[in-house]
């Protein structure tokens, strides 16, 4: 009995892991089939232009009783 309960879990899974890779493989089958024989696929799908920022300069805040050091 104990072998029915464990199988029928491990062939859910297993059909829902075929059913995920079906899916996948018909989303993108061709692009796949393109890389391996080699073919550059052009996205139909724009990217947005990414603007970069700066990141802004930290300053080190000095405390206002600590005593500073003479330069050499």
């Amino acid at each position: 009995m104990m072998l029915v309960i464990g199988t029928l879990p491990f062939l859910a899974t297993l059909w829902l892991l075929v059913v995920l890779g079906a899916a996948i493989l018909e989303e993108s089958g061709g692009k796949i089939a393109a890389a391996l024989k080699g073919v550059h696929v052009q996205s139909s799908v724009r990217q947005p232009a990414v603007r970069h920022r700066p990141r802004p300069k930290v300053r080190r805040l000095i405390a206002a009783g600590q005593p500073r050091r003479a330069a050499a």
